[in-house]
């Protein structure tokens, strides 16, 4: 799980400000320390209200190498607080390299 910021206060944009754009059947590569790249399909991108975060989607096991990439997502607050939901993306091992 990688979590990442929409926007950065002051600062603007944050690493995550695009990632409600992935579609199912993007490709997500990550560098791995080492050196190796594991690319991950990604199965569903979804928005969702902070109160009804899907704990156990997102944090429950799995029987397989999967990837979840969440930030803050819907009509930041009028005090520029902060954002009513999440978007997060779903994704699974496609290989190494």
């Amino acid at each position: 799980m990688i979590l990442g910021h929409v926007t950065v206060g002051q600062y603007g944009d944050g690493v995550f400000l695009h990632l409600a754009r992935l579609v199912a059947g993007d490709r997500v590569v990550l560098v791995l320390q080492d050196g190796v790249s594991a690319t991950f399909t990604v199965d569903s991108v979804t928005q969702v209200s902070k109160a009804h975060f899907p704990t156990s989607a997102v944090y429950g096991s799995v029987d397989r190498p999967e990837l979840r990439l969440i930030t803050c997502a819907g009509p930041r607050g009028a005090d520029g607080t902060g954002y009513p939901d999440n978007t997060i993306v779903y994704a699974s091992l496609a290989g190494a390299s």
